[in-house]
């Protein structure tokens, strides 16, 4: 009996597991997942207002110097005209920021739900948005931008904790996935956006794109006060009846049985232990840790945020004018939605490997391009207008190339490859590595592209080739899998069974023990 009841505990309640397509996952869901509009929205309006005239004029005067001193300069001119710390230190204040509130977000995840974490995200928002479009001075603009990072680093830790928990395991990647596709339809909002306000004056324009970001956030936060914690949480915080009540909306069903007690086993695991970090140290959860650490740096030196941050830079740098190289960006971005719409297709048909592969390929092969192109045309003269068109084509390869893998995966499967008890202080470590790669790049990108030039690419391109066999030979594919048996891919893993499978065990042991007085009263 003991035995049955531990393939019953681990492995085979997720047969039993009942789901029907109610409405209502969809809705939770999608409303959760604006929060992706307040990061992609970010994401997009800061590259664009920081290369707007009046904007630079009044916050960024050395700037306006720089691009002059670089213009008269034949070797650098075309790569230069943007190389300011204060300006990057602007742009990556946000993500050091966020990277902090990650941490501090765990904390409040836990203790007090991911829905009260993303209210706060989404207040913090409107905070932020309303004191960069108020700004006279760079002090104020700067706060406002730490702000933002603060709210960012919220919704970026608690929203793919929430959507994962709160879907069915066979469409737990398609329904994450639509927080990464909010992150593109943001980033595509705020680019129109950008395009639109160039025409205003040069103290309004920046000023609307900036405050604009308010009505995102306003959405966010609105949305999350009607939305309901995930059944995980609310047990995990001894509110077990309000935890299956919930399990059945979303299932559409009152069979939940087996699902509610995969949740209560995994609940009574971790409350063996007070510090979900300090899980970390312990075999079992090793393989957790490193893959909540190396997805978010591999995500951010594909390059795909440098592009992000400064593609107006770059476009201007590569011989467009200021309005153009709006409009050039909104192309990029409005691919990168279809792509994103192509993974939520994919995701749970392919399975997440397959997707991190053939999108590393694709981004590999339209950098390397990237690079030979500017390499022979992008000296010391003016570009060929050909030569633009062929750059524009393929940037916008390789951002396909990362909207259906790494974008959204990115997010994706560092919640699934958690147990419950490492989950949030996991996806806290995750968005705390990415927010400090995110401003690494942030800090340094124009500069790299002053010194390094055409090189720039093929160094990212490089990133992507290590990060993408990491994938295919130590990630296992979490496609399908229950999120609180997770456990078994790890154990099961050609190599990392070696190193996890006696802990894993020992564990399962303890698990069945305490199943079993539970089930007895309290008696062996």
């Amino acid at each position: 009996m003991a035995g049955g009841l531990a393939v019953a505990v681990v492995g085979g309640r997720s047969a039993e597991y009942h789901a029907e397509l109610s409405w209502r996952v969809f809705l939770v869901c999608i409303v959760a997942s604006s929060g992706g509009l307040l990061f992609g929205y970010d994401l997009g309006i800061a590259g664009g207002v920081a290369s707007m005239q009046g904007f630079l004029e009044r916050f960024f005067p050395e700037v306006i110097e720089q691009k002059l001193k670089a213009l008269q300069i034949p070797a650098n001119k075309d790569y230069c005209q943007f190389d300011s710390q204060i300006l990057q230190l602007w742009q990556s204040s946000m993500f050091l920021a966020g990277a902090f509130a990650g941490l501090l977000a765990s904390w409040v995840s836990n203790r007090f739900g991911r829905r009260l974490t993303m209210i706060l995200g989404g207040f913090a928002f409107i905070v932020g948005s309303i004191m960069q479009a108020t700004a006279d001075v760079i002090a104020p603009l700067v706060v406002g931008r730490i702000i933002l990072g603060l709210a960012i680093g919220f919704a970026t830790q608690a929203v793919p904790v929430y959507l994962s928990e709160m879907s069915p395991a066979a469409l737990r990647g398609s329904l994450n996935i639509c927080f990464q596709l909010a992150t593109a339809f943001g980033i595509l909002i705020a680019n129109c956006i950008n395009y639109g306000t160039n025409y205003l004056g040069p103290n309004l324009g920046w000023r609307l794109s900036l405050g604009l970001a308010s009505v995102p956030a306003l959405v966010f936060f609105v949305g999350s006060l009607l939305l309901p914690d995930t059944p995980n949480s609310l047990v995990q915080r001894g509110f077990e009846k309000e935890g299956r009540q919930i399990l059945e909306l979303m299932r559409g069903t009152k069979s939940v049985d087996a699902e509610l007690a995969d949740i209560k086993d995994a609940v009574m695991e971790a409350s063996k232990h007070n510090s979900s970090l300090r899980l970390f140290t312990q075999r079992r959860h090793l393989p957790q840790l490193l893959f909540a650490i190396l997805i978010p740096i591999f995500q951010q030196f594909t390059g795909i945020n440098a592009f992000i941050f400064y593609a107006p830079q770059i476009f201007i740098t590569l011989g467009m004018a200021q309005t153009a190289s709006l409009l050039g960006i909104v192309i990029v971005t409005a691919i990168n939605i279809g792509a994103t719409l192509l993974a939520i297709y994919l995701v749970d048909r392919v399975g997440r490997k397959r997707l991190f592969g053939a999108g590393g390929v694709q981004m590999i092969l339209a950098q390397i391009a990237t690079t030979i192109l500017m390499a022979i045309t992008f000296r010391h003269t003016s570009p060929p207008i050909y030569s633009i068109i062929l750059i524009e084509a393929f940037i916008c390869m390789f951002t396909a190339g990362f909207a259906y893998s790494w974008g959204p995966l990115g997010w994706l499967v560092p919640t699934e490859i958690h147990t419950i008890e490492t989950r949030s202080a996991g996806q806290s470590v995750t968005v705390f590595t990415n927010f400090l790669a995110s401003f690494c790049i942030a800090q340094s990108y124009l500069s790299m592209l002053c010194r390094l030039e055409y090189i720039t690419f093929i160094s990212f391109a490089a990133c992507v080739a290590v990060m993408t066999l990491t994938v295919i030979f130590l990630l296992p594919e979490t496609k399908g899998v229950p999120i609180e048996e997770v456990d078994l891919i790890w154990e099961q893993h050609p190599i990392w069974k070696r190193v996890v499978g006696p802990e894993i065990s020992q564990a399962r042991r303890g698990t069945e023990v305490a199943s079993v007085r539970v089930s007895h009263g309290g008696c062996l």
